[in-house]
């Protein structure tokens, strides 16, 4: 009895303070399955400041998931440039679909239903069906993991299989059964603002008195991230070639990074290397095949941050003279140069194209 009266006073003081503190956010003005799906799939891996106008841009672009479904993979992918985590567009755009084909146009209303949609997850699933349909679902993301392994003096490593089992409970546990969206919105920002990763808020906390991390000095140490992660590096050496006016790109294909995005031609190499270095590789040859010299215009050096690699790129501009004939390899096409800023590109290739 004692846990659960916890828990209802732990559950009340969250959504009092939510009622007074809680960020006014575009998309928590409505219900609209439709549009709490968008724009918690940017929010993955994306601030809020950053996320907004991507989400009025979409759901411009979108307003429905008919729409969605409808358009060229191409359109999703440039709506979506600069976000980056690509592969959220694809989902989205395949889920969209999947709607259409499955549920006959209408977004799915129940959890169960909602999860089988590509690309959503347990978080969301939870996110969409509670908030959108009332449903008792706890949200689980990375600030429920931090604010209920601190509340509750959660030592397990959150990526231990008990540790999330034990987390997962105790959110449920908290779950507002009458209003479970707003709790869950309640509990997303009190560990977005407030038990925050670095520098929690602590004399601030409207929790304080129930939190054991805090009673114990343990919130720095809170929650148990053992996770290592490894970082795997690339070398990257693009060729910005521009000749009569135009621009010349490929599209990436595969399993790899940036699948379907368009990116100038490439050349990646096992180690650094120079210019000529790259001058003596096949692949180069390949590209400059029947150009007697090949002079470097612009070289710019970026390095590029993901989860699990860091790219290291030299950009090389070649401006190659409109009297000399140029054919590249067949998997590369030219465009206008006007034209560029119509493909989706990469993170990456933007902030090349930024800069000069």
């Amino acid at each position: 009895m004692k846990e659960r009266n916890n828990n209802t006073l732990i559950t009340e003081h969250l959504l009092d303070w939510y009622g007074k503190e809680g960020r006014d956010l575009p998309w928590r003005e409505t219900t609209d399955p439709y549009k709490i799906w968008i724009s918690e799939i940017i929010l993955q891996q994306t601030r809020v400041v950053q996320g907004r106008d991507y989400y009025f841009r979409f759901i411009e672009k979108f307003p429905n998931v008919k729409s969605l479904a409808n358009a060229e993979e191409d359109e999703v992918l440039k709506l979506w440039q600069g976000l980056g985590y690509y592969t959220r567009a694809r989902n989205v755009h395949a889920a969209a679909k999947q709607v259409m084909d499955s549920f006959n146009g209408i977004f799915p209303s129940t959890y169960s239903d909602i999860i089988s949609l590509k690309g959503i997850g347990e978080y969301t699933a939870a996110a969409i069906a509670s908030i959108a349909f009332n449903e008792p679902y706890a949200v689980v993301d990375g600030n429920v993991f931090r604010v209920v392994a601190r509340l509750f003096g959660i030592t397990l490593s959150i990526h231990s299989s008990e540790g999330k089992k034990m987390i997962k409970e105790i959110a449920q546990s908290l779950l507002n059964m009458e209003d479970p969206g707003r709790y869950n919105q309640a509990v997303m920002d009190f560990g977005a603002l407030i038990c925050t990763p670095a520098q929690p808020k602590c004399m601030a906390c409207v929790l304080q008195d129930h939190c054991m991390a805090f009673a114990g000095n343990q919130v720095g140490e809170l929650p148990v991230n053992d996770r290592k992660i490894s970082i795997r590096n690339r070398y990257f050496h693009y060729f910005h070639i521009q000749h009569n006016g135009n621009t010349f790109l490929q599209k990436r294909n595969g399993s790899d990074i940036w699948k379907n995005l368009f990116e100038f031609p490439l050349i990646e190499t096992p180690e650094p290397a120079d210019f000529t270095v790259l001058e003596k590789t096949e692949p180069f040859r390949k590209l400059f095949h029947g150009l007697s010299s090949i002079s470097v215009d612009h070289r710019l050096a970026i390095r590029h941050q993901l989860t699990h690699q860091a790219i290291h790129t030299l950009f090389y501009r070649i401006i190659i003279p409109g009297n000399i004939p140029y054919n590249p390899p067949e998997e590369i096409f030219k465009i206008e140069n006007e034209q560029l800023s119509e493909y989706p590109v990469s993170r990456l290739i933007h902030k090349y194209l930024e800069i000069i």
